[in-house]
């Protein structure tokens, strides 16, 4: 029998594994907050996944963290900052030889989470999938991407992403995964924070030519300096591409701006301006833009980190 997927996050790409996991005959376990999330769940009767306007839920068996089955392969797809405490939760029930595969935006949650566990194989992802939840238990597939895969220390790729080809998750064994999630960082903090500034959609920044420019200048001048020159190269050309090609879309940190919830900035632009300091790097526009972007969140009452 298939080891299960435990997923950690009913977020919009938690969501949109567990389901299409579910949909190819793959164990899957929901892994939720507490008892009253479970109940809430439970009345719902599944995850529901909307895919070219066609809907099909899936009864896929929730749980909380004190669930008595021991996990051999963990999802974590909760925010960045959230991870580290998630796991915590879940850490007496993790296998000595666990798999974890950590889907976070940016930079930061993924090294907190393998420090904390170092027997554990901690696998960095990057995906460019599009989701939103249009309400609880029920995702909506937006856009259809890429997820890479890597691991830094073993560089062997596991034998479950046969798995992941069955599912119809299109996915990468990546032996840079580091440069794919440098070069996506990058990509977040030049337009991410102006889409929030503006209040905009991703369209609407080619308005804002010289600044996208700028700051694509001095993020590839910290990518050269952090030893990722392969993220560096032709970033200006990929910032616009995408912001071309996801037009019509509200950036992650716009929807959680106008939903009122915390935004994942220390782990976008507050580490690439941290990773400046280290390197004794004066980044102008780019601190500047994060002072603006903080500026915002307090004015809107949102933490600030």
């Amino acid at each position: 029998m298939s080891t299960i997927w435990h997923i950690l996050g009913a977020g919009s790409l938690g969501t949109l594994w567990a389901t299409r996991l579910a949909r190819a005959g793959l164990p899957v376990r929901l892994i939720l907050r507490d008892e009253a999330r479970l109940a809430n769940y439970q009345a719902a009767k599944g995850l529901t996944l909307v895919e070219h306007g066609v809907e099909q839920t899936y009864p896929v068996i929730g749980e909380t963290p004190h669930g008595p089955e021991p996990i051999h392969r963990l999802l974590v797809a909760c925010k960045a900052y959230d991870a580290q405490s998630a796991v915590a939760q879940l850490q007496h029930r993790l296998m000595q030889d666990a798999e974890l595969i950590l889907l976070q935006n940016g930079l930061g949650s993924q090294d907190a989470v393998a420090a904390q566990l170092p027997q554990a194989r901690c696998i960095f992802a990057s995906s460019t999938e599009g989701a939103f939840r249009q309400a609880d238990w029920r995702v909506v597939f937006a856009g259809h991407g890429y997820t890479w895969l890597g691991d830094s220390a073993r560089p062997t790729p596991p034998v479950w992403l046969d798995e992941l080809q069955a599912a119809g998750i299109p996915h990468e064994w990546s032996t840079d995964i580091l440069t794919r999630l440098w070069r996506k960082l990058a990509l977040n903090c030049a337009i991410n924070p102006l889409t929030v500034l503006y209040q905009c959609r991703n369209g609407e920044l080619q308005k804002h030519q010289c600044e996208v420019a700028t700051l694509c200048a001095e993020l590839g001048e910290l990518l050269e300096c952090c030893g990722q020159p392969a993220a560096a190269q032709d970033l200006q050309a990929e910032v616009e591409r995408v912001i071309h090609a996801t037009a019509a879309n509200y950036s992650s940190m716009y929807q959680d701006v106008a939903n009122a919830r915390r935004t994942e900035i220390s782990y976008l632009l507050g580490y690439a301006c941290q990773a400046a300091t280290r390197h004794q790097l004066t980044l102008p526009h780019l601190q500047q833009l994060q002072q603006r972007l903080i500026d915002q969140l307090v004015v809107r009452r949102l933490p600030r980190d």
